[in-house]
């Protein structure tokens, strides 16, 4: 499925098992071999919540002269890709306290994954309120809006928030850097924990304005980097 003219969503099932388990917000790495014959491994965070079967979706962003992103998007259906995993620690801790999500680009991924999870079952969000804001630069790079909005229509205590540092006329949704909505929305608070995931400027960027002006613990910060 096309999200824009150079992101795709891919939906993968599982050879030989009935489920494919895996936490929200781990991923799995690709392995296909070029054609000089020599592999590469690429890692991609799992972009569908933990549902029980043999299915996972990753978002997709082609990229100039890159390899893997583009393999896998010109793949038809049917064709197989190899892979191993589930990996990584990019998952919700176990305290239900009020949640800050903050993605650029495809790294919104993850936390489609974790508020697919959470928001899918009535008793896994309990008392947490999340906050999901999202920043890119267009509204034709804005993926998964829908979705979210349906869910954030759907549950009080999930909130979504997009903003473009480059908005057209008339856009009447957030506008400038994701730091700015962050700082708005903290006003404050260090009882909250932050998962960031998106392109390392952004990433040590906000940990910086976490740690430097809002006196987080480092504890309450985590992240994961595209790059």
């Amino acid at each position: 499925m096309l999200l824009s003219e150079k992101t795709k969503h891919l939906e993968f099932e599982v050879q030989g098992v009935e489920r494919f388990d895996f936490a929200a917000g781990q991923f799995v790495s690709v392995r296909e071999p070029k054609a000089d014959g020599k592999f590469v491994t690429r890692a991609y965070s799992i972009a569908s919540g933990p549902r029980g079967n043999n299915v996972f979706e990753l978002c997709l962003n082609r990229v100039e002269e890159g390899f893997m992103s583009n393999y896998l998007c010109d793949r038809e259906v049917g064709e197989l890709i190899h892979f191993h995993g589930p990996h990584g620690h990019f998952i919700l801790g176990p305290e239900p306290r009020d949640t800050l999500f903050i993605a650029t680009g495809t790294g919104v991924a993850p936390f489609r994954s974790m508020a697919e999870w959470l928001y899918t079952h009535a008793g896994r969000n309990g008392s947490r309120n999340t906050r999901l804001v999202y920043g890119t630069r267009w509204p034709e790079d804005v993926y998964y809006m829908e979705q979210f909005d349906r869910m954030a229509a759907e549950h009080p205590n999930f909130h979504y928030e997009v903003t473009l540092s480059r908005p057209p006329e008339g856009w009447q949704r957030g506008k400038g850097y994701v730091q700015e909505q962050v700082r708005r929305i903290v006003n404050g608070r260090t009882d909250m924990e932050a998962y960031i995931c998106g392109l390392n400027d952004m990433v040590s960027s906000v940990r910086t304005l976490f740690k430097d002006e809002m006196g987080w613990d480092k504890k309450q910060i985590n992240f994961e980097r595209y790059d």
